[in-house]
């Protein structure tokens, strides 16, 4: 219904010759500066008001940068040469449906818990295109991993033998296990990474996004 009602604003942004971008009823309009940006706003408020008897959602609209307006999940950077990169916003929302996603693992095998949760996870992140943020995200998610594994271990002793047990020499195992700090910072720890790292989750089956997206550009 949008692109029916809004159709005849496609035709009025050509007529005065603007470049813009309309996904259903959100649109971004290219100017050339903010006065033209502020000139551009009202003139569109006026027509929308006017002509097709709707109100511009003033809280959601805005004069700004490229790179400070995000447009469905994307934003563009601030570099001379833009680059297309998802949107914060999309990436804290995407953390948050992971965060719920693995917090209802504690308490269960490791393995089970990211096999029947690995599409799921697929599906989630191919929202981002990203190697910095992919990277980071791939991180964060074995870190919460880790953290899960932590908090099983839950005694000193059992943390020490486990430690030992993934190659972690004695002394610092048990130095480690007793350290008295919480389980997110123990979790990311270099102990724990050197005892956890990326090979043995790939063959427990987490899907890293980084090795997707690259495997798809190949």
């Amino acid at each position: 219904m949008s692109n029916i009602l809004l159709n005849e604003l496609d035709r009025e942004l050509e007529r005065r010759g603007h470049r813009f971008v309309r996904y259903a009823d959100d649109a971004n309009i290219n100017v050339r500066s903010h006065r033209a940006g502020e000139r551009v706003m009202a003139s569109v408020e006026r027509f929308l008001s006017r002509r097709l008897k709707l109100t511009l959602n003033r809280e959601k609209s805005r004069v700004a940068g490229s790179w400070m307006c995000d447009y469905l999940g994307y934003e563009m950077s601030w570099h001379q040469q833009p680059r297309l990169r998802v949107a914060t916003t999309s990436l804290r929302r995407l953390r948050d449906r992971l965060g719920k996603l693995l917090r209802v693992a504690r308490g269960q095998e490791l393995a089970n818990t990211i096999e029947p949760r690995a599409a799921r996870l697929g599906r989630l992140f191919q929202v981002d295109s990203r190697q910095r943020c992919t990277g980071t995200l791939d991180g964060w998610v074995r870190h919460k991993l880790r953290c899960i594994l932590w908090r099983q271990w839950k005694h000193p002793s059992t943390r020490a033998r486990n430690l030992m047990r993934l190659g972690i020499e004695e002394g610092r195992a048990r130095k480690s296990a007793t350290n008295g700090r919480g389980p997110w910072w123990n979790s990311g720890a270099s102990y724990m990474n050197q005892a956890l790292p990326k090979k043995l989750w790939d063959r427990l089956g987490l899907i890293s996004i980084l090795d997707t997206i690259n495997g798809l550009a190949v």
